[in-house]
């Protein structure tokens, strides 16, 4: 019965979008240069395509909730948003945060999660972590939790994030 109620609502979410919108599954994507993402959000804006947020989604992945508009973007209850300040390979090698990178990364949210972020003390090198009930009061559910969590849907998935590159200077997270 779970099955059908998952594909009936899958079916309807899918009828509803119209044959030109595709969907697109973001799951345990930890991010990577902000770049990348910048690049392949704006490609994705202008495809048309729903956004469907059904797992980890953190650092530069986040980029994604001021990229695409707010109506094109659903979660599912596995969807966990994780938010930390920019940061730069420091001489020595070791992280340094990039207040630029990390006021730029900030003013691409909207402000419901700017106010979410703020009240949390801002983006710091520590990571925060928005799900559950207060992630789904600032978007909409996908209704597509119990097929999304078994079988995955065969829509198109995002790349996974390109592996860390620790040149000096390259922007990352």
């Amino acid at each position: 019965m779970k099955f059908l109620t998952g594909l009936l609502a899958a079916v309807l979410l899918i009828a509803g979008m119209g044959a030109s919108h595709a969907v697109v599954r973001i799951a345990d994507d930890r991010g990577g240069r902000i770049g990348t993402y910048v690049d392949k959000y704006q490609d994705l804006r202008q495809s048309g395509e729903t956004v469907i947020i059904d797992g980890l989604c953190a650092s530069a992945c986040t980029i994604v909730l001021g990229a695409i508009p707010h109506d094109r973007i659903c979660v599912t209850s596995h969807a966990t948003l994780g938010f930390h300040a920019a940061w730069d390979f420091g001489a020595n090698g070791r992280a340094i945060t990039n207040p630029e990178a990390t006021q730029m990364l900030y003013a691409m949210y909207p402000s419901q999660i700017r106010r979410w972020i703020g009240q949390r003390g801002g983006l710091t090198p520590r990571m925060l972590f928005l799900r559950g009930k207060q992630l789904q009061a600032m978007y909409k559910p996908c209704y597509l939790d119990a097929q999304a969590s078994t079988t995955r849907p065969s829509r198109r998935s995002l790349p996974q994030a390109e592996p860390l590159e620790s040149a000096r200077g390259q922007l990352l997270h």
